[in-house]
């Protein structure tokens, strides 16, 4: 399979693993992105840096509809976000603001 395939289909089958502990297999609840966070962030400088309160501030910010659950759309905004803020910061670009605050990348 091709990178960018198993990119695609890691982070839907991911969402559906740990969506639905709670009975809604279409949202993540603050327990289910915790344990999300923790099973899936391999990297050794993030990995056990988690806490409560960053998960809470992860929620207040990808949940975008304020229904204290996270929709797969929101969580897909949410990566999106981590990929453009790693893409600045390996490639030195800090994001150059066009219209409407949009970054021009």
């Amino acid at each position: 399979m091709a990178r960018l395939d198993e990119i695609i289909t890691s982070l839907a089958d991911i969402f559906i693993k740990y969506s639905g502990e709670d009975g809604n297999k279409r949202q993540l609840d603050k327990n289910e992105l915790k344990k999300l966070f923790e099973k899936e962030i391999e990297s050794p400088q993030l990995q056990g840096q988690i806490d409560i309160q960053d998960v809470e501030e992860a929620m207040a910010e990808m949940d975008k509809n304020h229904d204290g659950q996270i929709n797969f759309r929101e969580f897909c905004r949410a990566v999106c976000m981590m990929s453009k803020c790693y893409y600045h910061k390996k490639t030195g670009k800090e994001g150059r603001r066009g219209k409407k605050g949009e970054d021009k990348d």
